[in-house]
Order: structure tokens, then C-alpha cells, then sequence
């Protein structure tokens, strides 16, 4: 058997140049020279007034290098970037072995937020001179990322008011504890912390009552505020709920830059489409086309594109199951809902309304018990789109052994209701319908189809260069 050198990795005292650290082709070096070549950051000057009195300052130029370069490797905490830069060669590169606290970090993050806006031009138009952003389409699409808030701390008003009144009750109950327990043995010491915890939580979330106004949507509904961050909101993921924000970016696809940016405090997606198309304005030609899947999708959003002269192409929900291309992908959704209740089984899942027998001549519908529904409406309408709807008989449902299989909860709702659409029925919303039409066209499929299937904002540029001219949602392929 051979014999081997020893591999050490043990601490010790090497001579690097940190210069030679950044080499030319890697993010580091292209970094280091967009920073202190191409981008003004006098604007960052301001904050500091220590010209002939005060401790010398980081320079700016040089934070900002260490938190995008954090960044980039999707390190995100100030502690974190403070021990890169005192153990990680690169970091120490970049910094010129500065190693700030990360006191400073978070100090300089939470500064550079007013400025951060005209740093992300500036580095556009770097992108755009060299030749990085091609205008042919912008794919815009979004993702769900926590914040620094419990999502404990959410509720309407009335809720947090009630969460507040039940912790004053809690503290007034081991008040009186306390007090007779002075009378009797001991008191012991964690029952005065416990009291100031509550009374804290309790003043703090009457205090934010007091100065914050119930958040609403954009429809006037009510929504959920948080004490700790009221912009953020509680939304679903696919690894549970979480406290968090929608961010949403518009994605060039010649060379994947990022060419807008903004994050909201909602799980819906839909509301931010028209404002970062606006963001787009200065980069977009007339050709340039907009992509985005369904959570993109409205009718109000199909009217605004159209009334800005955008060239677009936006999927409706049912866009997939009219595509043939698509037929096969209900084998990749074998992950639960995570809307619903994780543990059920799959034997324990809710029958759809493919499980029920439909004749829609004659307009008869039987339950996958053999029982047969009753009709309560042959042109319903919801959303513009008509259906023909079923309910089962009480005589039926109640005494029936499949209700924890048909009904979400059957211990309180009495019967099933079932609806069937109209297939490929016409749009009663005319963007809407415009919009279908456009997609589903031969044009439309080889636009959207190609770069949506494989892998997101990459776009099939062959098919792009066989369709001269760009696809409006004002006019039908």
C-alpha cells in the first residue's frame, strides 16, 4: 500500500498578496472594478463629517463591496459578513483586510437603503454599454422570502387587542400568585420576569394600536398588521407559513440581468406587475415583450398593459391544461398542498369533480357513491365563466361513509357542492380573451411556452427571430 503526504490544514502564516485574490473573470474582481471605476459614490459622503475632528471612517466604496459580495453567496448576516472578512482570504481581498464590525455592517445596511435606488441605475447602464441587455423580453417573476418578524405577532386590530387584553388578565392572575405566595413560602424569581415580559408585550402592542391604522388591501379588504414589521405579512410557501415579502423581479433574458426590482408586503403577486413594468420604461424598446405566469394574471392588468402600449404575453391559470404540450406534468405534483393539511393520506384526499359522473346533455351528475345530485343553477357564472352546479341530498350526504373523502369538513358542512365549467368556453372579459387567444396561437406557444418550460426567463431565441413582430395584448396572434 502506498504512503502518502499528510494533509495539514492547520492555521499558520503565509505570504498572499490580496491583490492577487481578485482574479480578472470572477464576480470578486468584476465587482472591485465596477465599484471603483464606473459607479458615483459621492452621494454616500453625506453621512460623514469627520474631515478634521472624529475617528477615521470604512470608506464606502469598501462596504459596499463586502455586502454585495455577501450577498452574491447569499450571506445575509452582519455577524456572518464580519467573520468572512476576518477568515476568508477573498473578503480580506476585497476589504483591504478592513474588518469592520458588524455593528458597522448592519449600520451602513440600514443607511444605504435611501441610495441603494441610484446604485442600481448606475450599474444598468454599465450592463447596457456593454452590451448585456438585449430588450428582446423581460420575464418577470417573483419569490417569497421570510423577514426579521414573528408571524406570532400578526393579527387584525381586534385580534392583537384581544392577544393584549388576555396577557394584562395573565399578569393580573400571577399578580395575586405573587402576592400570596409573599404571604406564605418563598417567591420564586422567575415569576417577576414572566410579569415584566407580558406587561412589555402587552404595552407594545396597545402603543402600535394606538399609532398604526388597519392595513388594507387594495380592494378595501382587511388584512393582517404584525407589531414587529408592519410592512411584511404572513403568506404560504411551499415549507409552511411565513412572515415575509413578495419580491419581485423583471429579468432580462439575453444575459439574465436584473433590470427591476421591488418587494411588497402581500402573497399576491398580481398588484406589482404594472408598477415594475413602469420600472422597465427606460430600458424597454418597442419590441421588447413582457412575460409572466398566472399569478400575474388579471383582467386590470391586461388593461393596463394595453393602455401602456406594452407588448405582453401573461398566462392564465387554465393556460397549461389547454397546451397538449403540458398533458403529462400532473406527475410532478406529487407534493401536498401546502395550503392544506400535510399528514392526509392520499387514500383520505377529497374527491374532485373529475370523480363525479358529469352528462352534460342531460344534465344529470352521480357522486362516486352511486347517489345522484340535484341541480341548482344550469348558467352560473363566476369570474364571467359559466358552469352548471350540483348539490348532494341531505338523505344522501349525511348517513354517507365516503363524507370524510368528499367534503374539506365534514363534521359541520352537511352536503357536497360540486360546479363543472364550460370547456373552452370564450372569455366574457375582453383583455381576457384577447390575451387567451394570443397565447394559445402557434406564435404565442413558440413565445412563451419554450422559454416557461425550460427553466423560466430563458427565452428560445430561434423562436423569437421567427416571429418578426411582437405579439400586443390588444390584438389576437
Amino acid at each position: 500500500m502506498g504512503r502518502y503526504k499528510v494533509v495539514d490544514r492547520s492555521p499558520r502564516f503565509l505570504p498572499i498578496s490580496l491583490e492577487a485574490q481578485l482574479m480578472v473573470g470572477s464576480f470578486e474582481h468584476a465587482l472591485d472594478v465596477l465599484i471603483d471605476e464606473e459607479l458615483e459614490l459621492s452621494a454616500f459622503n453625506r453621512w460623514y463629517c469627520n474631515d478634521e475632528t472624529g475617528a477615521p471612517a470604512y470608506d464606502p466604496a469598501v462596504m459596499l463591496k463586502i455586502v454585495l459580495l455577501a450577498y452574491s453567496k447569499g450571506v445575509v448576516s452582519s455577524r456572518a459578513i464580519e467573520r468572512l472578512c476576518r477568515e476568508n482570504v477573498v473578503f480580506m481581498a476585497i476589504s483591504g483586510d478592513s474588518a469592520p464590525q458588524f455593528t458597522t455592517i448592519a449600520k451602513f445596511v440600514r443607511a444605504v437603503a435611501a441610495d441603494v435606488a441610484d446604485v442600481f441605475a448606475r450599474v444598468l447602464l454599465v450592463c447596457d454599454r456593454l452590451g448585456l441587455i438585449g430588450r428582446q423580453m423581460f420575464a418577470i417573476d417573483g419569490v417569497k422570502l421570510p423577514s426579521n418578524a414573528d408571524k406570532r405577532h400578526s393579527g387584525t386590530h381586534a385580534e392583537l387587542l384581544h392577544d393584549a387584553e388576555r396577557m394584562e388578565a395573565a399578569v393580573k392572575r400571577m399578580l395575586e400568585t405573587h402576592r400570596e405566595e409573599d404571604e406564605t413560602i418563598k417567591p420564586r424569581t422567575s415569576t417577576a420576569h414572566r410579569i415584566e415580559r407580558l406587561q412589555g408585550e402587552a404595552r407594545r402592542i396597545r402603543q402600535f394600536l394606538a399609532t398604526h391604522a388597519e392595513r388594507r388591501s387594495a380592494k378595501g379588504a382587511l388584512r393582517k398588521s404584525n407589531v414587529t414589521d408592519n410592512d411584511s405579512a404572513k403568506m404560504a410557501t411551499q415549507k409552511g407559513v411565513i412572515q415575509g415579502y413578495t419580491a419581485v423581479a423583471a429579468v432580462d433574458e439575453h444575459a439574465q440581468i436584473i433590470v427591476a426590482a421591488h418587494a411588497l408586503g402581500s402573497g399576491s403577486e398580481q398588484g406589482v406587475l404594472l408598477p415594475i413594468v413602469d420600472q422597465t420604461r427606460a430600458l424597454r424598446s418597442d419590441a421588447t415583450i413582457i412575460t409572466a405566469d398566472a399569478g400575474y394574471h388579471s383582467e386590470e392588468n391586461l388593461r393596463g398593459l394595453c393602455e401602456r402600449a406594452v407588448p405582453a404575453m401573461i398566462a392564465d391559470g387554465l393556460m397549461r391544461k389547454r397546451d397538449p404540450r403540458f398533458a403529462g406534468q400532473a406527475r410532478h405534483k406529487a407534493r401536498p398542498d401546502p395550503f392544506y393539511n400535510k399528514a392526509l393520506k392520499p387514500s383520505n384526499v377529497r374527491f374532485l369533480p373529475k370523480d363525479f359522473s358529469f352528462d352534460r346533455i342531460a344534465g344529470t351528475c352521480i357522486c362516486p357513491a352511486g347517489k345522484k345530485l340535484y341541480s341548482t343553477g344550469s348558467a352560473c357564472s363566476t369570474n364571467g365563466r359559466k358552469h352548471h352546479k350540483f348539490q348532494g341530498a341531505k338523505r344522501d350526504c349525511v348517513p354517507c361513509e365516503l363524507r370524510a373523502r368528499c367534503l374539506r369538513h365534514p363534521e359541520r358542512t352537511p352536503t357536497r357542492q360540486v360546479a363543472f365549467f364550460e370547456k373552452n368556453a370564450a372569455s366574457p372579459l375582453p383583455y381576457t380573451q384577447i390575451m387567451k387567444e394570443a397565447i394559445d396561437s402557434e406564435r404565442g406557444k413558440a413565445l412563451y411556452g419554450a422559454p416557461h418550460r425550460h427553466g423560466g426567463a430563458r427565452l428560445c431565441k430561434p423562436a423569437l427571430q421567427q416571429a418578426p413582430r411582437p405579439l400586443h395584448a390588444t390584438h389576437a396572434a
